[in-house]
């Protein structure tokens, strides 16, 4: 009979095999190897195009600075301005109110009613005179109470003079709060500034 030794074909096979996944490992290494080094040269690209956007940017922004530091200027130049635009209204607003305030008394005063006293304390207003019967006296609050100049009416006191000539008078105390409306004080400012 005749015998067949497989073994070293057996072992032969195996050594192939062993070669065989050698060399399957080795190229996918290699593979693997060549993947890592493509996506990290990708990956550097990316990051040498990132900053040299981020250096093109801060050039950017350090061009602009100069302007950026005049509009902060400009800005600040013009809050000063706008509050002194604000003090000179409101100059032109104290300057205008006594006028005004005289003003309005005048037109809300009726007939047979005097001043004796006219002092003002900020906005406040306290009137002392003489009327030739109470009556005078409610009509003249009532008309400060409908004015949009006064607030705050308040009659503090009312009391019979002595007969002066025959004549007996009614003495009054008021105090109100005088504040002219906005819109008038500030068209008041217009028209000057126009004229």
């Amino acid at each position: 009979m005749l015998e067949i030794n497989l073994l070293a074909h057996r072992e032969a096979k195996r050594l192939a095999d062993i070669r065989e996944s050698i060399v399957v490992l080795l190229l996918g290494l290699v593979a693997v190897g060549l993947g890592v080094i493509f996506v990290d040269g990708r990956i550097e690209s990316q990051i040498a195009v990132a900053q040299a956007t981020v250096r093109q940017l801060e050039a950017e922004v350090e061009r602009y600075r100069p302007q950026e530091e005049q509009v902060a200027a400009f800005k600040k130049r013009k809050a000063e301005l706008e509050n002194k635009l604000e003090v000179i209204r409101e100059l032109e607003r104290a300057r205008t109110g006594p006028i005004m305030m005289l003003d309005q008394l005048a037109e809300e005063t009726p007939e047979r009613l005097w001043f004796t006293t006219l002092s003002t304390e900020g906005g406040r207003v306290r009137l002392l005179g003489a009327s030739l019967d109470n009556v005078v006296v409610a009509d003249f609050l009532r008309a400060l109470n409908r004015s949009e100049y006064f607030s705050n009416v308040d009659l503090i006191k009312t009391d019979r003079e002595t007969p002066i000539n025959g004549v007996r008078l009614v003495k009054f105390e008021i105090t109100t709060d005088f504040s002219p409306p906005r819109q008038e004080a500030s068209a008041g400012t217009g028209t000057e500034a126009g004229g």
